[in-house]
């Protein structure tokens, strides 16, 4: 799989867990992505959940995607670092495009919605074909 074909399948597949770690204990959640490109994987949260506090202190994260098919399994892993992304226009796009935010938006402002992009990270495909393969590094 090259860089494009990863993206192409994290957007038709953006259910993810991302694992972060809190002090020496690490935490797994379910998370949906907004989308993955050339400028970044994008996913957002709240600024007031443990996951905000979490990145805030430590950037460095895994993601996990897979295309829920389990005799046909697909699953990448990507690891890299987070920024906060504090851009307005992309925040009002987002809600633009997720019903389900704007009532909270609405009552809350855009001040504790979190933005996150990784850019730059290293994937890992997995399928049940290449199981027992030596892993091989996509740069993202």
């Amino acid at each position: 799989m090259n860089k494009n074909e990863v993206f192409n399948f994290l957007n038709a597949n953006p259910v993810f867990h991302l694992a972060t770690v809190e002090g020496n204990k690490p935490h797994v959640r379910g998370m949906l992505m907004y989308r993955a490109d050339e400028n970044g994987i994008i996913f957002h949260t709240g600024k007031m959940k443990d996951l905000h506090k979490q990145l805030t202190e430590n950037p460095n994260i895994e993601m996990s995607f897979n295309n829920g098919s389990f005799e046909d399994l697909v699953q990448i892993r990507i690891s890299g670092t987070v920024q906060l992304v504090e851009d307005i226009e992309l925040k009002k796009e987002i809600v633009q495009k997720r019903e389900f935010l704007k009532p909270w938006v609405e009552q809350m402002g855009y001040g504790p919605f979190a933005v996150y992009r990784m850019k730059n990270g290293t994937a890992a495909v997995w399928t049940m074909k290449t199981n027992f393969s030596p892993k091989e590094f996509i740069k993202l």
